[in-house]
C-alpha cells in the first residue's frame, strides 16, 4: 500500500498522461475535512474529461495498486469525481469548474498549482 502523498503524486501523473490543464492539489490535512486532499484539473471537452478520468483510474491501478471506492459523472463527462478515500479527484470541463470553484471552498487549505505540461 502506498502513502497518501504517493497516491496523490500518482493521481497527478495520471492526469498529466492525458494533458490535463490547471492541475491543483488542495491539502486539507490540517482541517476538519472529509478527506485529506483534493486533486482538481480540467479538460477541454467531454472526450478529454473522460480520457483523463480513465487515465487516472488505470494509472493508479497499475502504479499504486489502488482503485476508487466510488465514481460519478461519466454520464455527461462535465464533472467526473473519483473517490480514493483520503483523496477526492475532480475532473472538470472549464465552464463547470469556474462555476463551482471548489478549490476555493476550503479557504484555509493549502493550494498547490502543478504546471501544465507542454
Amino acid at each position: 500500500m502506498v502513502s497518501t502523498e504517493q497516491l496523490l503524486a500518482t493521481i497527478v501523473e495520471g492526469m498529466q498522461e492525458k494533458k490535463a490543464k490547471r492541475i491543483i492539489t488542495v491539502d486539507m490535512t490540517s482541517l476538519d475535512a472529509p478527506c485529506k486532499y483534493f486533486a482538481i484539473c480540467e479538460g477541454d471537452s467531454s472526450t478529454q474529461v473522460n480520457a483523463i478520468a480513465t487515465s487516472v483510474r488505470d494509472y493508479v491501478r497499475i502504479n499504486a495498486q489502488d482503485k476508487p471506492i466510488a465514481s460519478t459523472g461519466y454520464e455527461n463527462n462535465e464533472w467526473i469525481a473519483l473517490d480514493y478515500g483520503s483523496i477526492m479527484v475532480h475532473i472538470f470541463q472549464r465552464p463547470i469548474r469556474e462555476f463551482y470553484d471548489i478549490e476555493h471552498l476550503w479557504a484555509d487549505a493549502t493550494l498547490t498549482e502543478i504546471p501544465d505540461l507542454l
